[in-house]
């Protein structure tokens, strides 16, 4: 069992949480995000430069918001702070990659570049270095925009397992497998 709900969140120095209604708001310098919550599953409280978040009862759904809540509202304090970042690489001869605002165009092996629209809240930039993987570098203070906006990304050429070619977060391991020569 999760014991996640119980703990504390600790707001560090610049970081402001206010709740109204079912929607906490966390102001800090690198932007402000807001959360909605279940009123009837979850109460949550700022004390002491502390959020803490109580269940109304022991009942399954509530012990599994509790926890769900907690942790959302952990990860945009965290947002709002340092942000999150993710680092993704273009495995493949001839890919390429070049940012221009908020338009990232790729080169996948298609008989077109992609131009792929980025929301105003994600930074990219793209660096492509002789001899190297070209690299895409995504930032926001939002930890589920990121997200989306990489897994989006990813599949417009998924790693294959045969040669490896695709796009593919950095440090990401990728099985791969023997071709028809194996067979013999």
């Amino acid at each position: 069992m999760s014991r996640i709900g119980l703990s504390p969140i600790k707001l560090p120095d610049g970081v402001d949480v206010k709740v109204d209604n079912n929607i906490v708001t966390v102001k800090g310098s690198k932007g402000e995000l807001t959360e909605k919550y279940d009123t009837s599953a979850v109460s949550i409280k700022v004390e002491d430069n502390e959020v803490v978040l109580e269940r109304k009862s022991e009942d399954k759904d509530h012990k599994s918001k509790h926890g769900l809540y907690r942790a959302l509202i952990q990860n945009a304090v965290v947002g709002v702070t340092e942000g999150y970042k993710k680092e993704m690489e273009l495995v493949g001869v001839g890919y390429r990659a070049t940012a221009q605002g908020q338009n990232l165009e790729l080169s996948l092996g298609f008989s077109h570049n992609i131009v792929f629209q980025l929301p105003k809240e994600v930074k990219v930039t793209a660096v492509s270095e002789r001899g190297k993987n070209p690299l895409v570098t995504l930032e926001s203070h939002d930890k589920q925009l990121i997200g989306m906006c990489a897994a989006k990304l990813r599949s417009l050429r998924k790693p294959e397992p045969y040669k490896g070619k695709g796009i593919r977060f950095v440090g990401e391991h990728i099985r791969r497998k023997a071709g028809k020569a194996a067979a013999k």
